[in-house]
């Protein structure tokens, strides 16, 4: 049997054609470009993810610098509110003070005129008392002899004192 005799070699004939076939059809150079294509598009994707990452690396950088930024603007707010508040309550308390104390000056003068007035009402009273009791005692003494001479020694004592 020679070459062609046994099975192996039809095997390494049929490997050869075939070889033969691939390259003739150009496969191993498809292959090569659908490889190289494929990693272009593999490469262009990395790139891509690539620059999508840093985008979001910015991004993520630009919304931590801004969340700070918020941050001290709230906490800048915060103090200028409780400033403010302060500020209010304190002129709130002075408008109070002031108010209280006119409240008060006014509750004096009210005493002081309602003193005065029960001082007024006390003399006028006390007068008109004093008057009676002087009306009758003069009333009571001016009758007889003794009521004539009384009236005559307060004339001369009223000349007295007018001279």
């Amino acid at each position: 049997m020679g070459f062609f005799g046994h099975a192996e070699s039809w095997v390494l004939v049929s490997f050869i054609l075939f070889i033969a076939l691939l390259v003739y059809l150009k496969v191993p150079g498809m292959i090569a470009r659908s490889l190289d294509e494929r990693s272009a598009k593999i490469a262009k994707e990395l790139d891509e993810a690539r620059k999508l990452r840093e985008e979001a690396a910015k991004l993520l950088e630009e919304f931590k610098q801004k969340q700070v930024s918020a941050e001290a603007d709230a906490k800048a707010i915060v103090a200028q509110a409780k400033t403010e508040a302060e500020e209010y309550a304190a002129e709130a308390r002075r408008k109070l003070g002031e108010a209280l104390d006119r409240r008060t000056r006014q509750a004096e003068q009210k005493i002081a005129q309602a003193e005065a007035s029960a001082v007024k009402d006390v003399r006028n009273a006390t007068t008109e008392l004093a008057i009676a009791a002087a009306g009758r005692l003069i009333a009571e003494t001016s009758k007889g002899p003794k009521g004539a001479e009384m009236i005559a020694s307060s004339i001369e004592a009223v000349k007295n004192r007018l001279n």
